[in-house]
């Protein structure tokens, strides 16, 4: 039985792999020996799951909710955001096509409820072709005539892509275009026949991302690329875009120095690079031609020339001359965050959370003053109580955009000018949401914070639950509802409850919600979720808790099992970093230095208080814990995953363990892969919250 007399007895033992590290070798990802040990858990556990009472059928719930062909076919797979003056294009997955489809329909038609769509690449097709499991990762198309793209094709759902150019008209790959081998690599059109290439296939950071941006001439080898910028090697990376078109197209290369600083250089007309008057810590969006003139925008991470930190400011970006003075465009309230920002031709739109519920505001240009420009603001009218994501805008003033809630599907609504949102497309109901409820409350975390969650159980249910308790706490990502997912769906059907919190670390309160558990505050973020945990438990609203979180979520539900084994009863555990003394040797690791620290300088001595690998002990009562990863992900190496689980074996600690070959850092490659999943949450959850 697990006791604070336990956990406190444990904290003084002394981790097995504190001193050496015997699992190191699972860090080869596709060595021999390693996939051997990825093959036998996997045939261990695997079966073991899918024979929970129930598996089959979750299973087959699961396909059916993700394959609905009802679901709202969103502007997707064309940048700059899926939707010109006279086309929507859309990638789109169903059973008989399981790659997917990237597809084309006339706007008017789209608008109107009624899509037409014709198809521009078959990705089971190709893959029948070339024999290669790719996976269509967005492309980058020339304005304004969109005849021309730059498709990103990724195997297994790797970040690193193949670059083909591809012919609108055609519908086929265009023979002697530009081709870029697979590499993590970023590109930018200059016009149609020349381009801005960042290739980690050439030099690159201790990050894994490309160190040069080259302008590269259609006809011509790209090893003879004009070179146009070198970051350093401890830089995180550089990376090339355009906006606009004609003569207001402007073009930038961000130099990240870390996650959070980047030195931005506008390309002049004269082929010089003229470097931003932003701060290196602020969080540039993108240049829109606003009013008189193209303009940068920007968020603000701290006060910069009497703008507070969280504000959306911008600038006056020309072809040849000075960048224009920043200005304020909208600074948030105490209790708001700006999430998203887009423009259209006539506007700014801000997703704007206020105690994480959304608004939608509308920003034009005002009258000139002294100080520089004014903005006129306006709020557009959403449902109450939605979460909002800016989905597409064009140059006319129209900006699609989802809304939808926990137990509301999601609705694609348009609205021009800032009227009225309309209807566009909805997706079907899953579930009967009358039979839920959900509210949200306030935890107090160790330090007096007051931390949101949101709980979503059974109308009328009293007493406490099994739950489902997902959170994420970094990389100011904010936690918002969204519509049921079929795991936690599920769930909620058979009498249980899922939990979100919104532990600091993340952007539910702008920058300073994320700085409060930054580097040596990393802890702020896992004393929240403990709070959170600690005050489902003590107002009787959960029995037992499974904690579950992705990524960096993987390391917080890794942190959250090994420091609080007596609050956590099972623990999910996805695509994880948890080997917090090599995080930053591994794939992009390097990246996050700026959000974790460095282990190799004396950060380490707050990093090792809760790197998950280092603090496995073997006599803690520890929940039978569920890894799941991915080898093909090359973001966040599956060695943390592998370590962790191996460790856990090692000291006698039962586990569960899935990696699946594909999927890349989404941990899944299709539909099917991602209902299988969800059925395999379900059953170690019924198998562990008993």
């Amino acid at each position: 039985m697990k006791t604070l007399i336990l956990a406190a007895m444990v904290a003084t033992a002394v981790p097995a792999c504190a001193q050496a590290d015997p699992h190191l070798w699972l860090e080869d990802v596709t060595g021999a020996k390693a996939l051997e040990w990825v093959k036998a858990r996997n045939a261990k556990y695997l079966p073991e799951l899918e024979a929970v009472p129930g598996f089959k059928g979750w299973q087959a719930r699961a396909e059916e909710i993700l394959q609905d062909p009802r679901r709202i076919a969103y502007p997707t797979g064309a940048n700059p955001s899926g939707v010109t003056r006279d086309q929507v294009f859309n990638f789109w997955r169903d059973p008989k096509n399981v790659r997917g489809l990237w597809r084309v329909s006339p706007r008017a038609a789209y608008d109107a409820g009624k899509p037409e769509w014709t198809t521009l690449l078959d990705m089971d097709a190709l893959e029948v072709a070339e024999g290669k499991n790719f996976q269509f990762s967005g492309a980058n198309c020339l304005p304004p005539a969109y005849k021309r793209c730059l498709v990103g094709l990724s195997v297994g759902g790797k970040d690193a892509v193949e670059i083909r150019e591809f012919d609108l008209e055609t519908k086929q790959f265009v023979a002697g275009g530009f081709r870029l081998t697979e590499a993590k690599q970023t590109i930018a059109w200059l016009d149609e026949n020349r381009l801005l290439v960042a290739s980690a296939s050439g030099p690159a950071t201790t990050s894994g991302y490309a160190r040069e941006v080259r302008l590269w001439q259609r006809g011509t080898d790209f090893s003879r690329a004009k070179l146009m910028l070198t970051a350093a090697e401890t830089d995180m990376g550089v990376w090339p875009s355009a906006y606009g078109d004609a003569e207001g197209r402007r073009t930038v290369i961000s130099q990240n120095l870390t996650f959070w600083t980047a030195r931005l250089h506008h390309l002049m007309a004269d082929w010089s690079l003229q470097v931003s008057p932003l701060p290196e810590d602020a969080d540039f969006r993108f240049i829109a031609n606003v009013g008189d003139g193209p303009r940068a925008f920007a968020l603000l991470r701290t006060d910069f020339n009497g703008i507070p930190k969280g504000s959306l400011v911008s600038y006056a970006v020309p072809n040849v001359g000075k960048m224009g003075p920043v200005e304020l465009v909208f600074a948030p309230g105490e209790t708001q965050a700006i999430e998203s920002v887009d423009a259209t031709g006539q506007a700014i739109y801000i997703g704007l959370l206020d105690d994480v519920a959304a608004k939608l505001i509308r920003m034009s240009v005002g009258p000139e003053s002294r100080n520089g420009r004014t903005w006129q603001q306006a709020e557009v009218a959403i449902p109450a109580n939605s979460a909002l994501g800016l989905v597409a805008a064009d140059e006319a003033d129209t900006l699609y955009a989802n809304v939808t809630s926990f137990t509301e599907p999601s609705r694609l609504m348009r609205t021009t000018g800032g009227a009225a949102p309309v209807l566009v497309a909805s997706a079907p109901a899953f579930f009967d949401a009358s039979k839920v409820e959900v509210s949200q409350r306030f935890a107090t975390s160790k330090d007096g914070t007051k931390v949101p969650y949101f709980v979503v159980r059974p109308k009328g249910a009293r007493g406490p639950l099994k739950t489902h308790y997902w959170a994420y706490g970094g990389f100011e990502i904010a936690m918002v509802p969204s519509y049921l997912s079929p795991e936690n769906m599920l769930w909620l059907e058979a009498g249980n409850q899922y939990v979100l919190a919104n532990i600091r670390g993340g952007g539910e309160y702008g920058p300073r919600w994320h700085q409060a558990a930054l580097l040596e505050k990393r802890q702020n973020s896992y004393d929240d979720l403990h709070a959170v945990a600690e005050t489902l438990k003590k107002e009787g609203l959960a029995s037992k808790i499974a904690v579950h979180g992705r990524s960096n979520g993987g390391l917080m539900s890794s942190v959250a099992y090994t420091q609080r084994p007596d609050l956590y009863d099972a623990a999910l555990v996805g695509v994880p970093l948890a080997d917090m003394k090599r995080y930053h040797l591994l794939l992009a690791g390097a990246s996050w230095m700026a959000e974790y620290g460095n282990p190799d300088t004396a950060d380490w001595d707050f990093i090792k208080a809760y790197s998950p690998y280092q603090n496995i002990r073997k006599g803690a009562d520890y929940p039978r814990v569920f890894f799941y990863t991915s080898t093909k992900d090359d973001r966040v190496h599956p060695g943390h995953a592998r370590k962790m689980a191996a460790e856990m074996e090692a000291q006698g600690h039962p586990i569960y363990y899935y990696e699946n070959i594909d999927g890349g850092h989404a941990g899944v490659a299709n539909l099917k892969e991602n209902a299988y999943r969800a059925a395999l949450m379900l059953a170690y959850m019924n198998a562990e919250l008993k």
